[in-house]
């Protein structure tokens, strides 16, 4: 391990540091718990500032070691994107084994399933996110790609702004970009009811393995639950009863009851459920890429925001004294910053400091009101 450390020497976070950054391990400073073990925040020295960070510490009692953190620091450290957590360090002194993101202030996307302040619009948009973090992981690489091999909504993390990030790369796999069958293994790993059957039954991982885990992701936001379900009803995993439900065209019976319904846009629903459940299909040659899957939510993200733009300016759009033809949110916020009539002329809508403000045309005077 000698020649990994000396690669990665750069990324060294001396002990001392982190005792003081997370209080000696103090139990208020835990943000989450995990297979690695407690995870602390606290704040770390990067280019002469204090940012902040979250201190994932080793914990060997959970089955996870050496070889998951060193594969860690080597995948995180090699392999960057907007949507993959960033490693800001590691630790490996005194008995400690530490790895040291970057802070990810709202948590794991587990967390907000059942939230009522999440908006659909916010709940598609963070599914593209981490779509393009896996679609990065899965491009040709040097003629290699990855498999992150446990993606769930735990290892999706959210930031400040909400944006989405894969995280926990400590079972990801490397192989060869033009190789069909990635590994043939008797050591099934991941997470129960997020594991491609497929790779269940036959032990063949390939990269349609990580886009079947994707695919419960996408139906537990649908649904706003986790794919597991204890109750005196069912037992297990409940993946198969959303498969079941979407065939039978019923999703209004598994779907998250709340406002969120009303201000769903159909046609979004429709793009959105229907990339999930072709994710989830038995066949891999019959599942997206996840190349695809980001273009599906894209064009739902689009729907969804241009029914969320009319609900906000619907007075104006119908009162505007020349139609307004528009395909997407961002033409008719270009057709409302250039100005427009209302109300037979009397009235105009005018931008000004990225506010819009009414006109009220009375004869040689007007009044400006912000809206």
């Amino acid at each position: 391990m000698d020649s990994a450390m000396k690669e990665f020497e750069h990324l060294v976070v001396k002990l001392e540091e982190v005792i003081s950054a997370t209080d000696n391990f103090n139990d208020a400073k835990i943000i989450g718990k995990g297979g690695f073990g407690n995870v602390y925040e606290g704040e770390v020295s990067q280019q002469r500032r204090k940012t902040k960070a979250a201190f994932k510490r080793l914990d060997r009692k959970h089955g996870q070691g050496d070889p998951q953190f060193w594969k860690e620091v080597m995948m995180l450290s090699r392999y960057t994107h907007e949507n993959l957590i960033s490693l800001l360090g590691y630790c490996n002194e005194g008995g400690e084994m530490i790895l040291v993101y970057e802070h990810a202030s709202n948590g794991s996307l587990d967390r907000h399933l059942h939230s009522t302040t999440l908006t659909w619009t916010q709940r598609i948009r963070i599914c593209l996110d981490a779509a393009k973090g896996l679609c990065y992981l899965h491009e040709d690489k040097d003629n290699n790609r990855v498999l992150h091999r446990d993606i769930k909504c735990s290892n999706i993390l959210l930031d400040k702004n909400w944006k989405a990030k894969v995280s926990d790369m400590g079972l990801a796999k490397v192989g060869p970009a033009n190789q069909f069958t990635f590994l043939i293994t008797d050591n099934i790993v991941g997470t129960l009811g997020y594991i491609d059957p497929m790779y269940m039954r036959m032990g063949f991982l390939t990269k349609e393995s990580d886009v079947y885990s994707f695919g419960v992701v996408l139906f537990e936001v649908l649904c706003g639950r986790l794919c597991f379900d204890y109750s005196k009803a069912h037992s297990g995993n409940i993946v198969h009863i959303w498969k079941q439900r979407y065939e039978e065209n019923k999703l209004d019976e598994i779907m998250f009851k709340d406002d969120l319904v009303q201000a769903l846009d159909q046609s979004s629903l429709e793009i959105f459920s229907k990339i999930a459940f072709q994710c989830l299909e038995e066949s891999r040659e019959k599942r997206p890429k996840m190349s695809d899957v980001v273009e599906k939510l894209e064009i739902a993200l689009k729907s969804q925001e241009l029914v969320d733009l009319q609900k906000d300016y619907q007075e104006i759009v119908k009162a505007a004294v020349s139609p307004l033809i528009y395909r997407s949110a961002e033409e008719l916020k270009l057709l409302l910053s250039k100005g427009v009539l209302l109300d037979g002329g009397k009235t105009a809508i005018s931008p000004y400091n990225s506010f819009y403000y009414v006109i009220l045309m009375d004869g040689s005077s007007f009044h400006e009101f912000q809206v």
